[in-house]
Parts: structure tokens; sequence; C-alpha cells
């Protein structure tokens, strides 16, 4: 699978985090309705792994990735539940290679130049930028990408309705992750129609971006 030409499809990707297995199917109903049809669902929560098969059970054509996994035993519960790709918040080469051996793409975190080289090392170029506003943002972006030309940067952390256009329009981002389509207390509260709506309005921000 191209994971970079999905990202660029998409733009924009949700960062989600269910505390409940019940809400794992509502909440990727609101996604594809809402003009979505993807997910980085995060490891924060112990059951991650069963909302991520329940949803690409219900959902087989959802882009469904699986986030914040930080161990070798956690990709392996990623996989095995469906995740077509694996995202982290920062480099452990152990984890990324064993992702590798097992056919899965992974897109590491780094946010310094040294992360950058680490990853070239072993030939990763798709990474993630995280955390976006808080590491620089776009400025920080724009001089990273100034020497490492071949990098593509999907941004997450701090990126919104308000920052997303600055990011997309950076040469080397390609998409990025958020979580303000899916904010926890909708998702707890079962509020998927305000989350579909959140969703919709993403999509239509993005769309000529």
């Amino acid at each position: 699978m191209d994971v970079i030409s999905k990202l660029k499809e998409f733009k924009v990707i949700p960062v989600v985090t269910i505390k409940s297995l019940d809400k794992a199917v509502p909440l990727a109903k609101a996604l594809v309705e809402g003009g979505l049809p993807c997910a980085e669902v995060t490891f924060r929560t112990e059951g991650a792994a069963e909302c991520i098969a329940a949803i690409t059970k219900a959902y087989p054509d959802m882009f469904v990735g699986a986030g914040t996994v930080l161990t070798v035993e956690q990709a392996d519960r990623a996989i095995a539940a469906g995740a077509k790709f694996i995202v982290a918040p920062g480099f452990n080469k152990e984890v990324v290679e064993h992702c590798f051996s097992k056919g899965v793409p992974m897109i590491p975190g780094v946010c310094t130049p040294t992360e950058i080289e680490a990853a070239l090392s072993i030939g990763l170029t798709c990474l993630k930028f995280f955390p976006a506003e808080a590491a620089g943002g776009v400025k920080m972006i724009k001089a990273l990408s100034a020497p490492y030309t071949m990098i593509s940067i999907m941004p997450t952390g701090g990126v919104s309705p308000d920052n997303i256009a600055s990011y997309l329009a950076c040469k080397s981002v390609i998409c990025c992750g958020g979580s303000w389509m899916t904010p926890n207390d909708k998702i707890d509260s079962g509020d998927f129609d305000g989350i579909k709506k959140l969703v919709s309005e993403a999509v239509a921000l993005v769309k000529d971006l």
C-alpha cells in the first residue's frame, strides 16, 4: 500500500482515543459519513487494538492505523487487529524495523535534524513531526525541509482549523494529524452527529488546499 498517496488524498487524518469498545463502530460511521474514511486510533487506552479490529471488520475499506505505538508488543497487537499503518510520537528503531519485517508501513515521530537522519539511515522518508506547534510549527518544518528535501512530513500536535492551511501550504507536508474533529468529550458522550459535522467541516476546509 502506498501510504503517502493515501495521506495526500485525505490531507487530514483524525487522531482518535477510544475509551470504550462500544464507541468504535459508531465513531467510524461518523468519520465515513463525514467524508473521512480514515483514522489513527491511539494506543492510549487498553482497548485500542479491539477498537481497531471492530472498525476494520465493520468498515474493511477504511484506512485505519494505530497511533502512539511505543513497543513491539503494541505493534503486533495493532497489526493483528488490522491496522494498515503504524504511527509513533518518537523514533524507536526496534519498533520501526519490526514493522518493516511485518510488511506494515510505520511513520515515526521526529522533531530534530538528528532524529531525521536516524530515520533516513534506515530508509525512512515519511515522518511525523511531533509535537508540531510546540516544536516550532510551520517555521520549524520549513527550516528542517531546506536541507532534508527528500522527506515527507505529517505534522501532528496542535494542528487546528486555524492553522492547518499554513501547514498544508508547506511543500514537504503531505497530511496533518488532528484530534479537533474527534474530541474526547464527544466520543465519550456518544455525540457522533457532532463529530460527523466537525469532520464534514474539516473536509470542506482542506478540499482546495
